[in-house]
């Protein structure tokens, strides 16, 4: 699959398909960036700016599915009609992701203290990343979208690392509060059963087949 990406972004079509990434996730651009360098192309960065807590939805994969599609939508509502006929080739994809622990679904932590209450909490059973990724190509409204989904089990987190994490801040910008890759998590991740990349929310072997479903 990545020597035919690889292949395709060097022909004429592929070169002249912009990529665009809908997130504004600082983890998503650098798992993005890895794979920009692995296949050979380029990017562009738009953000939705949607109301997440607007659109409610009792299934988490159900629930991701469509704040994934909600943000394209928002996007192309923000893209001129002129940037859109230029772009006739354009992949815009979107992402969202949440934590699933113990039946309850689990956003970005809204206070310190419920940053503390999630973290806390993954010693007594595991939790998992439910996450979709949906390619849309702009100009046929064309939308290719799957689940992604991996389970992480830890041993118990001390009480000083979660206050240094809470103190950093970056957990709040994380559902349920989930850094797996944080240096300070990750010496108590016991075992993932799926990808870490899935875990931090860009799964990017997933993003490439979708990606290729639009290759001639």
């Amino acid at each position: 699959l990545v020597q035919h990406a690889q292949r395709w972004f060097r022909s004429p079509r592929g070169k002249a398909t912009r990529i665009i990434l809908g997130s504004s996730s600082k983890v998503r651009r650098k798992l993005m960036d890895e794979l920009c360098e692995e296949v050979g192309f380029k990017y562009d960065v738009l953000t939705a700016d949607i109301d997440e807590k607007a659109i409610r939805r009792e299934d988490p994969a159900e629930l991701v599915t469509v704040l994934a599609q909600a943000k394209a939508d928002a996007i192309q509502g923000k893209m001129a009609p002129a940037e859109k006929e230029k772009d006739e080739n354009a992949l815009l994809i979107t992402c969202d992701q949440v934590v699933v622990h113990e039946g309850k679904i689990l956003e970005k932590p809204e206070d310190a203290a419920e940053a503390r209450r999630f973290i806390e909490g993954y010693a007594r059973a595991p939790c998992s990343t439910v996450g979709s990724i949906a390619v849309t190509q702009l100009a046929s409204g064309k939308v290719a979208q799957e689940v992604d989904r991996a389970d992480i089990h830890f041993a118990p987190i001390p009480a000083a690392t979660i206050d240094a994490l809470i103190a950093e801040g970056e957990v709040f910008w994380c559902a349920g509060g989930l850094m797996v890759e944080h240096d300070l998590v990750t010496p108590h991740v016991t075992r993932i059963d799926g990808t870490m990349d899935g875990v931090m929310g860009l799964p990017k072997l997933k993003v490439l087949q979708l990606i290729s479903t639009f290759f001639d």
